[in-house]
Protein backbone atom coordinates (compact mmCIF):
# COMPACT_ATOMS: atom_id res chain seq x y z
CA UNK A 1 0.00 0.00 0.00
CA UNK A 2 3.01 2.96 0.50
CA UNK A 3 4.64 1.80 -2.53
CA UNK A 4 1.15 2.43 -4.49
CA UNK A 5 1.02 5.87 -2.47
CA UNK A 6 4.78 6.54 -3.67
CA UNK A 7 3.75 5.61 -6.83
CA UNK A 8 0.66 7.21 -7.25
CA UNK A 9 0.07 10.08 -4.80
CA UNK A 10 3.51 11.36 -4.03
CA UNK A 11 5.76 14.14 -6.02
CA UNK A 12 7.16 11.19 -8.14
CA UNK A 13 3.22 11.63 -9.76
CA UNK A 14 3.66 14.98 -10.66
CA UNK A 15 7.60 15.14 -11.54
CA UNK A 16 6.37 12.43 -14.08
CA UNK A 17 4.68 15.15 -16.22
CA UNK A 18 7.96 16.94 -16.58
CA UNK A 19 10.41 14.19 -16.19
CA UNK A 20 10.48 11.22 -18.60
CA UNK A 21 12.91 9.09 -15.98
CA UNK A 22 10.37 9.63 -13.16
CA UNK A 23 7.50 8.53 -15.49
CA UNK A 24 9.72 5.52 -16.06
CA UNK A 25 10.04 4.47 -12.24
CA UNK A 26 6.54 5.12 -11.60
CA UNK A 27 5.95 2.24 -14.85
CA UNK A 28 8.35 -0.15 -13.05
CA UNK A 29 6.82 0.30 -9.79
CA UNK A 30 3.09 -0.53 -11.25
CA UNK A 31 4.96 -3.33 -13.29
CA UNK A 32 7.11 -4.82 -10.99
CA UNK A 33 7.41 -4.27 -7.35
CA UNK A 34 3.51 -3.43 -6.26
CA UNK A 35 2.39 -6.77 -7.78
CA UNK A 36 5.59 -8.48 -5.95
CA UNK A 37 4.69 -7.21 -2.70
CA UNK A 38 0.79 -8.06 -3.21
CA UNK A 39 1.40 -11.26 -4.23
CA UNK A 40 4.37 -12.07 -1.77
CA UNK A 41 2.19 -11.11 1.37
CA UNK A 42 -0.57 -13.27 0.18
CA UNK A 43 -0.95 -17.16 2.03
CA UNK A 44 -2.83 -19.98 1.20
CA UNK A 45 -4.94 -19.00 4.46
CA UNK A 46 -5.88 -16.07 3.40
CA UNK A 47 -7.05 -17.12 -0.26
CA UNK A 48 -8.46 -20.35 0.85
CA UNK A 49 -12.11 -18.74 0.17
CA UNK A 50 -11.30 -17.43 -3.39
CA UNK A 51 -9.41 -20.92 -4.29
CA UNK A 52 -11.80 -22.76 -6.18
CA UNK A 53 -13.49 -19.30 -8.06
CA UNK A 54 -9.43 -18.59 -9.30
CA UNK A 55 -9.42 -22.35 -10.38
CA UNK A 56 -13.02 -21.52 -12.03
CA UNK A 57 -11.32 -18.35 -13.90
CA UNK A 58 -8.07 -20.31 -15.28
CA UNK A 59 -10.48 -22.98 -16.32
CA UNK A 60 -13.12 -20.91 -18.17
CA UNK A 61 -10.18 -18.58 -19.61
CA UNK A 62 -8.35 -21.52 -21.68
CA UNK A 63 -5.10 -20.31 -22.98
CA UNK A 64 -5.67 -16.68 -21.36
CA UNK A 65 -4.35 -18.68 -18.15
CA UNK A 66 -1.05 -20.01 -19.70
CA UNK A 67 2.03 -18.49 -18.42
CA UNK A 68 2.95 -17.45 -22.19
CA UNK A 69 0.17 -15.41 -22.79
CA UNK A 70 1.28 -13.44 -19.25
CA UNK A 71 4.91 -12.69 -21.23
CA UNK A 72 3.03 -11.57 -23.98
CA UNK A 73 0.94 -9.29 -21.91
CA UNK A 74 3.99 -8.05 -20.07
CA UNK A 75 5.99 -7.52 -22.76
CA UNK A 76 3.19 -6.20 -25.05
CA UNK A 77 2.01 -3.45 -22.46
CA UNK A 78 5.25 -2.28 -21.92
CA UNK A 79 5.75 -1.86 -25.54
CA UNK A 80 1.78 -0.57 -26.48
CA UNK A 81 2.12 2.52 -24.00
CA UNK A 82 5.72 2.97 -24.72
CA UNK A 83 4.94 4.16 -28.61
CA UNK A 84 5.34 7.79 -29.10
CA UNK A 85 1.75 8.31 -29.43
CA UNK A 86 0.32 6.13 -27.01
CA UNK A 87 2.73 7.55 -24.52
CA UNK A 88 1.92 11.19 -25.27
CA UNK A 89 -1.28 10.61 -25.25
CA UNK A 90 -1.77 9.19 -22.14
CA UNK A 91 0.47 12.64 -21.01
CA UNK A 92 -2.18 14.69 -22.10
CA UNK A 93 -5.26 12.99 -20.91
CA UNK A 94 -4.78 12.23 -17.24
CA UNK A 95 -8.16 11.54 -16.25
CA UNK A 96 -8.93 8.91 -18.72
CA UNK A 97 -6.12 7.62 -21.27
CA UNK A 98 -3.74 7.52 -18.09
CA UNK A 99 -5.41 5.82 -15.54
CA UNK A 100 -6.24 3.31 -18.32
CA UNK A 101 -2.21 3.13 -18.60
CA UNK A 102 -1.80 2.62 -15.03
CA UNK A 103 -4.31 -0.09 -14.77
CA UNK A 104 -2.72 -1.74 -17.76
CA UNK A 105 0.51 -1.98 -15.58
CA UNK A 106 -1.01 -2.81 -12.95
CA UNK A 107 -2.94 -5.89 -14.42
CA UNK A 108 -0.10 -7.20 -16.48
CA UNK A 109 2.44 -7.30 -13.52
CA UNK A 110 -0.04 -8.79 -11.56
CA UNK A 111 -0.78 -11.51 -14.12
CA UNK A 112 2.92 -12.17 -14.84
CA UNK A 113 4.38 -12.26 -11.03
CA UNK A 114 1.36 -14.59 -10.28
CA UNK A 115 2.40 -17.00 -11.92
CA UNK A 116 5.65 -17.39 -10.61
CA UNK A 117 4.88 -16.40 -6.87
CA UNK A 118 1.32 -17.28 -6.27
CA UNK A 119 0.46 -19.34 -3.67
CA UNK A 120 -2.00 -21.35 -5.21
CA UNK A 121 -1.31 -24.49 -7.48
CA UNK A 122 -2.10 -22.53 -10.34
CA UNK A 123 -3.67 -25.34 -13.06
CA UNK A 124 -0.96 -24.58 -15.36
CA UNK A 125 2.12 -24.63 -12.84
CA UNK A 126 5.81 -23.59 -14.17
CA UNK A 127 7.63 -26.33 -13.79
CA UNK A 128 11.15 -27.86 -14.67
CA UNK A 129 13.50 -24.92 -16.23
CA UNK A 130 9.99 -23.21 -16.89
CA UNK A 131 10.40 -20.40 -14.40
CA UNK A 132 14.08 -19.69 -15.47
CA UNK A 133 13.00 -19.61 -18.68
CA UNK A 134 9.97 -17.70 -17.80
CA UNK A 135 11.51 -14.60 -16.03
CA UNK A 136 14.52 -14.43 -18.59
CA UNK A 137 12.42 -14.39 -21.63
CA UNK A 138 10.10 -11.51 -20.29
CA UNK A 139 13.11 -9.32 -18.60
CA UNK A 140 15.43 -9.44 -21.47
CA UNK A 141 12.51 -8.55 -23.76
CA UNK A 142 11.54 -5.37 -21.47
CA UNK A 143 15.15 -4.49 -20.84
CA UNK A 144 15.62 -4.19 -24.85
CA UNK A 145 12.92 -1.45 -24.74
CA UNK A 146 15.04 0.52 -22.18
CA UNK A 147 18.46 0.07 -24.46
CA UNK A 148 16.76 1.67 -27.63
CA UNK A 149 15.55 4.55 -25.45
CA UNK A 150 18.79 4.64 -23.78
CA UNK A 151 20.64 4.90 -27.16
CA UNK A 152 18.31 6.47 -29.74
CA UNK A 153 20.14 9.35 -31.32
CA UNK A 154 16.91 11.11 -31.58
CA UNK A 155 13.93 12.46 -28.86
CA UNK A 156 10.90 9.78 -29.48
CA UNK A 157 8.26 12.24 -27.08
CA UNK A 158 6.98 15.05 -28.49
CA UNK A 159 5.49 16.25 -24.88
CA UNK A 160 8.74 16.00 -23.32
CA UNK A 161 10.50 17.97 -25.90
CA UNK A 162 8.15 20.71 -25.51
CA UNK A 163 7.66 20.40 -21.97
CA UNK A 164 9.28 22.21 -18.76
CA UNK A 165 12.55 19.89 -17.63
CA UNK A 166 13.98 20.18 -13.75
CA UNK A 167 17.47 19.90 -12.92
CA UNK A 168 18.41 21.13 -16.24
CA UNK A 169 18.14 18.07 -17.86
CA UNK A 170 17.69 18.00 -21.83
CA UNK A 171 14.91 16.67 -22.85
CA UNK A 172 17.28 13.87 -24.94
CA UNK A 173 19.88 12.97 -21.23
CA UNK A 174 16.10 12.59 -19.75
CA UNK A 175 15.02 10.18 -22.40
CA UNK A 176 18.38 8.31 -22.05
CA UNK A 177 18.12 8.18 -18.26
CA UNK A 178 14.92 6.33 -18.38
CA UNK A 179 16.02 4.11 -20.53
CA UNK A 180 19.13 3.38 -18.76
CA UNK A 181 16.87 2.96 -15.55
CA UNK A 182 14.14 0.83 -16.97
CA UNK A 183 17.18 -1.53 -18.50
CA UNK A 184 18.89 -1.78 -14.96
CA UNK A 185 15.58 -2.04 -13.44
CA UNK A 186 14.89 -5.21 -15.62
CA UNK A 187 18.41 -6.87 -14.98
CA UNK A 188 18.20 -6.22 -11.14
CA UNK A 189 14.60 -7.48 -10.99
CA UNK A 190 15.90 -10.72 -13.07
CA UNK A 191 18.97 -11.20 -11.08
CA UNK A 192 17.04 -11.00 -7.84
CA UNK A 193 14.30 -13.34 -9.11
CA UNK A 194 16.52 -16.20 -10.69
CA UNK A 195 18.43 -16.48 -7.46
CA UNK A 196 15.07 -16.90 -5.77
CA UNK A 197 14.06 -19.25 -8.21
CA UNK A 198 16.90 -21.43 -8.16
CA UNK A 199 17.15 -21.75 -4.11
CA UNK A 200 13.44 -22.84 -4.57
CA UNK A 201 14.04 -25.30 -7.28
CA UNK A 202 17.37 -26.75 -4.85
CA UNK A 203 15.02 -26.50 -2.01
CA UNK A 204 11.89 -28.51 -3.45
CA UNK A 205 14.30 -31.16 -4.75
CA UNK A 206 15.87 -31.84 -1.43
CA UNK A 207 12.40 -31.84 -0.07
CA UNK A 208 11.00 -34.32 -2.38
CA UNK A 209 14.55 -36.67 -1.97
CA UNK A 210 13.91 -36.56 1.85
CA UNK A 211 9.97 -37.61 0.95
CA UNK A 212 11.44 -40.53 -0.90
CA UNK A 213 13.61 -41.90 1.99
CA UNK A 214 10.65 -41.72 4.35
CA UNK A 215 8.76 -43.77 1.62
CA UNK A 216 11.43 -46.11 1.34
CA UNK A 217 12.32 -45.94 5.32
CA UNK A 218 8.39 -47.37 5.74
Amino acid sequence: MLTTLVALVSPLDGLSDDLMVMHMIQHTLLLDLIPILMILSLTKGILRPITRRVTAIEQRVGPLAHPSFAVVMYVGMMVLWHLPTMYDLALRYQNSVHVLEHLCFAFAGTLFWWHLLSPIRARMRLGGMGPIVYITVAKLLVGAIGAILAFVPQELYPWYATHEHYWGLAPHVDQSLAGVYMALEQSLVMGVTLVWVVLRMFDESEREAQRRERFEVA
